[in-house]
């Protein structure tokens, strides 16, 4: 059994903290090299999805993480991150390294779209002073990069798609798409919700206008490659009334959340080295060792101007909102003995999996291993101790065991 396999892309212009928020997310409080997605390669890593583990709630004093890791009653659910190259003006035609970043995007299934909330590097990446440049703009640039490189792709050989779908009576449409685009990470789900958006569901392919393809495409990208825009930087000058007018602008149709990869990246080192107690995402820590006057005035400023002002670095929540609101993922914990919430080695609840909502009872065991799906008889919901089919819906939280033919 694997963890989950979602892809977090951090994307965005460069010198904006890429790099930075990438590290700290990639950074634990623990010792975590025997644990499941340690680095792949230098721009591929870990970071966890923080949770509540179940076993609080079940009022077991203890569990046995495996393939994630339980910190203080947190289960930190580990999910692949690709930090992927900076973005100027002009990348979808090749300019810097857009090539690179645009190819690495495909594999994407939920963006953390790092923006320097204080306007102080221009388009280019060059520093300026604070307030200089607008990250309204910025967000803007580059989704319109984006979506030239998606109609770059797509619109290459469309016409003969089209042709080939339309001539070939295929009944189901949007899974023929689907299949032409996969290479994309794209779904027929993506593709229907986009026909329906634009108005297209029924119409002959071949007959689309270009401007009804361009729309096609860039509902297709909001659906299919999500957002969540981190308005980094926040505590410098300029930044919050630019974080305000991000969320204004973009209201309803991403989410923004303040954030500080610095002010975090500092916290999970040092709590690393065991000189502070920090959780990810907490909204303070506590100094438990020796730390020099100048770090301490650092961290004073963290503590006044980012944590009690905005409740945490954001760093966490720009992930945990990327995974679980904007993917729409629930935790489902599988066991053996659903009396014991164990394992067959007896660990208390080991896994933990990261699954859609709508996720049914036999499409995990799908997950868990082919040969239980397959044989599939009937499922147990151990919180419950009731039996439950294979078209059952899956809650947020579930501990299941599957009982199949073949174990």
């Amino acid at each position: 059994m694997e963890p989950s396999n979602i892809l977090v892309g951090i994307v965005g212009k460069t010198n904006v903290g890429k790099s930075t928020l990438f590290a700290a997310l990639t950074e634990v409080t623990v010792e975590i090299g025997n644990r499941p997605f340690v680095t792949i390669n230098p721009n591929i890593g870990v970071g966890y999805v923080k949770k509540k583990c179940v076993h609080v709630d079940l009022g077991l004093d203890h569990c046995d993480a495996a393939n994630s890791v339980c910190l203080e009653g947190w289960r930190m659910i580990p999910v692949k991150l690709m930090d992927v190259a900076g973005l100027v003006p002009g990348a979808h035609k090749g300019r810097g390294l857009g090539n690179r970043f645009l190819d690495d995007l495909r594999r994407a299934d939920v963006l953390l779209f790092v923006v320097d909330a204080s306007g102080s590097t221009d388009p280019e990446g060059v520093p300026v002073e604070p307030g200089t440049y607008d990250p309204v703009e910025e967000v803007e640039q580059i989704l319109k990069e984006i979506d030239e490189w998606m109609y770059s792709i797509i619109s290459k050989d469309w016409s003969k798609t089209a042709r080939t779908i339309d001539s070939s009576g295929i009944l189901d449409v949007p899974g023929a798409i689907a299949q032409r685009l996969s290479g994309l990470s794209i779904r027929k789900r993506h593709v229907v919700e986009a026909l329906e958006r634009t108005g297209l569901s029924g119409k002959k392919l071949s007959n689309w206008t270009e401007e009804e393809l361009r729309s096609f495409i860039k509902n297709l990208r909001e659906i299919a490659k999500p957002i969540v825009i981190v308005a980094n930087k926040i505590d410098l000058p300029m930044a919050e009334k630019n974080y305000e007018r991000l969320v204004q602008h973009f209201s309803g149709k991403y989410p923004v959340i303040p954030a500080s990869a610095a002010a975090e990246l500092l916290l999970r080192r040092l709590a690393r080295k065991g000189v502070i107690r920090y959780i990810p995402g907490e909204s303070d820590f506590e100094v438990i060792g020796s730390i020099d006057a100048k770090t301490m005035k650092i961290l004073d400023a963290v503590r006044e101007r980012i944590l009690k002002k905005y409740g945490s670095t954001g760093v966490q929540n720009a992930l945990n909102t990327a995974v679980l609101d904007v993917l729409k993922m629930i935790s489902v914990y599988p066991v053996d003995d659903p009396h014991r919430f164990t394992d067959k080695k007896g660990r208390i609840l080991p896994d933990v999996l990261l699954v859609e909502q709508g996720t049914t009872a036999r499409e995990l065991a799908y997950k868990i291993h082919t040969d239980l799906g397959e044989t599939f008889l009937y499922a147990i919901n151990a919180r419950t101790k009731q039996r439950v089919g294979e078209s059952y819906v899956l809650k947020d939280n579930d501990v299941i065991k599957i009982v199949a033919a073949k174990k």
